[in-house]
């Protein structure tokens, strides 16, 4: 070969090169890998000169820590959170209510275009020929026709309805009573008695009864109020001129729980150096004295109408004792349950066999009292910052998601120490906690401080105070 040649060889070889690289530079192509990553082709993972850049995938599960606990199972689910009140409020209380059912108007079926294949219309006919092999006989029984014309008269059929859960509150200035559906918020005023400064609210008697509590005139002596609610007819727009009429209890009451059917309340006050308790049917008014002690600090809860229990008010360095009593015993037997628990705070579960308890610590237990054993839950909040369900198997708690250094209960029921909370739900039977929703991100950063929460019967849906403004939420579950 001569030279010549050898050299417009090597120029060739050179350019066959040069548009090679050139066409893999100038179209690049990609494929994601089976593990994920971002594979290029062959010639590219030679090129140092990348025209962009990957980046790394980045990691979404959240990671919790409350105070150094977590839950064994995490669920933020895409739920909605709903401010309720307009208005602080002094207390709520969830029942079922009736209404009528939205039935929707379905639209109209197009008129069908007239064929020449169409039946005549009334009083069109065509007279039938011989070819046809029809005759029509020569008289026609017009009574028959009237007869066959009649039609018995029916009965108005009933509109539908269906029950919902259904709120109602006190405005915690004013007195008044607000209501609303759970599913759909539209407050309305259901009253307009006036008695400002409401402290504390219960309501009972599937919501047609109510309990005010409040200080007279001289800021000092407690007054409570125990009223009737007018009933609602069915489909009727809500008034706003309902009156509210009932009695007054014994002065100085100290402490007051509703049963678990809100059909009865059980209050104490003191007589003398004593506590006396009584009972108070919201259905026939009737009262009942049911237990006297010398000691007055208790706080009470009436889970069955078989049980009465009283818990001593919490404080940081002070041992807690909790005891339990059927109402029914006369001889007012007291049975110690808890003891010794230094800010101790409990709620007990509808059927009693369960108490869910916390300490100075606020961690959070539960004691069984058929085997007097203790669990701990692993997660830190106060009792009182929980709700069972009916079925007494599964708490809803507000967990704070950051606890200050800080003397508990002490300094949160002085307002020195206030929480941002998560709502966990736990199973007791398994102890699988969840956390349902974190409070501050799905409100838009406003940070709740959940207390005195409940759930409807059906567990759709949570409500609850926010203790820094006393108003009240929704939080949808399903």
């Amino acid at each position: 070969m001569s030279k010549r040649n050898f050299i417009l060889l090597i120029i060739i070889i050179i350019l066959a090169i040069i548009s090679v690289f050139g066409y893999f530079y100038f179209n690049p192509t990609t494929n994601t890998s089976e593990d994920g990553g971002i594979g290029t082709n062959f010639i590219s993972q030679f090129n140092p000169f990348g025209r962009g850049t990957t980046k790394p995938p980045t990691n979404t599960n959240p990671t919790v820590n409350v105070s150094g606990y977590q839950p064994s199972t995490t669920e933020i689910k895409n739920i909605k959170l709903k401010k309720v009140s307009s208005v602080p409020i002094a207390g709520f209380t969830v029942f079922s209510k009736e209404r009528l059912k939205e039935i929707p108007i379905p639209e109209p079926s197009p008129i069908p275009t007239p064929t020449q294949t169409n039946l005549p219309l009334s009083g069109e006919g065509v007279a039938p020929t011989s070819e046809q092999g029809l005759s029509l006989p020569e008289t026609t029984n017009m009574g028959s026709v009237a007869k066959i014309g009649l039609k018995k008269p029916t009965k108005p059929t009933p509109p539908q309805t269906e029950f919902m859960p259904a709120l109602r509150y006190v405005d915690r200035t004013t007195g008044n009573i607000y209501q609303t559906f759970a599913d759909k918020i539209e407050e309305r005023r259901f009253s307009t008695t006036i008695i400002p400064m409401i402290y504390e609210a219960f309501f009972g008697n599937k919501g047609n009864s109510v309990i005010m509590r409040y200080l007279k005139s001289d800021l000092k002596t407690i007054i409570t109020f125990v009223g009737t609610l007018p009933k609602e007819s069915l489909g009727a727009d809500t008034t706003t001129d309902n009156e509210i009429k009932g009695v007054f209890l014994p002065e100085n009451i100290r402490d007051m729980s509703l049963s678990s059917d809100a059909n009865s309340v059980f209050y104490l006050f003191n007589s003398g150096d004593s506590a006396i308790g009584a009972t108070l049917s919201l259905l026939t008014n009737k009262k009942v004295q049911v237990f006297d002690s010398p000691f007055t600090e208790w706080l009470s809860s009436f889970p069955n109408s078989k049980m009465i229990t009283f818990t001593t008010k919490p404080s940081s360095g002070t041992p807690g004792y909790m005891y339990a009593m059927n109402p029914s015993n006369k001889n007012y037997n007291f049975n110690k349950i808890l003891n010794g628990i230094n800010g101790l705070t409990t709620l007990i579960s509808p059927n009693g066999k369960l108490v869910l308890y916390s300490d100075n610590n606020l961690s959070l237990n539960i004691y069984h009292t058929d085997t007097k054993v203790s669990d701990v839950l692993g997660v830190k909040t106060l009792a009182e910052k929980c709700t069972w369900n009916k079925t007494g198997d599964t708490v809803y708690c507000g967990v704070p998601k950051s606890i200050a250094n800080a003397q508990y209960p002490d300094s949160w029921y002085q307002g020195g120490v206030s929480f941002s909370d998560q709502i966990w739900k736990i199973d007791i039977k398994t102890g699988n906690t969840t956390i349902i929703a974190d409070l501050s991100t799905i409100s838009g950063g406003e940070n709740i401080d959940s207390i005195k929460l409940a759930l409807d019967n059906e567990e759709n849906y949570l409500f609850f105070v926010n203790k820094k403004d006393s108003f009240l939420w929704e939080l949808g579950l399903k």
